[in-house]
């Protein structure tokens, strides 16, 4: 047994098909096939339930994969701490992002992150908070960029940069005629993200609006909420690095009355042992954003 087939064994768990779990671990579907069966042998138990295209874990594998997960990420841990030791800035850095963000953000930082830290090899992985959190708590990811305050002792965080909200309105809303908008205002007919995403508790927060909506639109994306928006569906907020995509789709914006707005994080694991290198690529973002800071509360963006 080697870390190599405990890594197969989890590829084959979390995509439950052994031609995608072969793909994401760069071998062909043979070789991950006679290696996950000599797996079973030196175990002495079956791992997978094989039947047609998709497998499904065993209830021994099911005991056993929390004891492999923990393998690995030891077993990673030895190697981050190794890279560290030789050069914390270098090597490969897996970031979380979340959805509301990662467009937006990513062309803005990606060629100050390569020019500040040529030999960090940056990898953007999206998805939402919870989700994120998961990645992060189980070794999967280095850092993530988070737009909520995370909590338990076996994490920590940095602040990056605040990011206003701005009120997304129909071209014929009657909201229009205003310089700026009171939040409590959009609440009649505000459309949300679907459950999951942390703007849709925060736009909501901010307009005075509990969890529920009754019928109103959940979109899965900040770019579907726009789009209906523009079709004159309703309003909502959107962050403020989102507003060249909202001019784009023919929205109008206006200011918010009471400025309410979200700070973007780094979050990582608290016995990460390349903090140096979290701690860089947080510096790096949050200069790159500090005038879009200065220009959102300047009410220039």
């Amino acid at each position: 047994m080697n870390l190599r087939d405990l890594r197969y064994l989890l590829a084959v768990a979390e995509h439950g098909h052994f031609g995608r779990a072969a793909e994401a671990c760069g071998i062909s579907q043979p070789t991950l096939s006679v290696q996950i069966r000599r797996l079973e042998e030196e175990l002495g138990v079956a791992l997978f339930e094989r039947g047609g295209k998709a497998v499904a874990p065993t209830p021994a594998c099911d005991r056993l994969l929390g004891h492999v997960r923990a393998a690995v990420a030891e077993a990673d841990a030895i190697l981050a701490v190794a890279r560290g030791l030789r050069d914390p800035l270098a090597g490969r850095f897996r970031l979380g992002i979340i959805p509301t963000l990662a467009p937006y953000l990513l062309p803005l930082v990606f060629a100050p992150l390569r020019a500040a830290l040529p030999a960090l090899e940056v990898e953007p992985w999206e998805d939402q908070t919870a989700a994120l959190l998961e990645r992060l708590r189980v070794h999967e990811l280095d850092a993530a960029l988070l737009a909520t305050e995370t909590d338990g002792p076996d994490l920590q965080s940095m602040a990056l940069f605040d990011e206003p909200f701005l009120a997304a309105l129909p071209p014929d809303h009657r909201l229009l005629a205003r310089d700026s908008v009171a939040e409590e205002e959009l609440a009649e007919d505000i459309l949300v993200l679907a459950d999951g995403h942390c703007l849709r508790d925060q736009a909501l927060a901010a307009c005075g609006r509990s969890g529920a909506l009754g019928g109103a639109l959940r979109a899965s994306s900040l770019p579907t909420l726009l789009n209906m928006v523009a079709a004159g569906y309703g309003t909502t907020l959107i962050p403020a690095l989102a507003v060249g995509v909202a001019q784009d789709a023919g929205i109008a914006l206006r200011p918010l009355a009471a400025r309410a707005g979200r700070t973007v994080r780094i979050v990582w694991r608290a016995r990460f042992p390349q903090r140096a290198a979290v701690e860089a690529v947080g510096e790096v973002i949050a200069t790159r954003l500090r005038s879009f800071a200065a220009g959102a509360a300047a009410g220039t963006i």
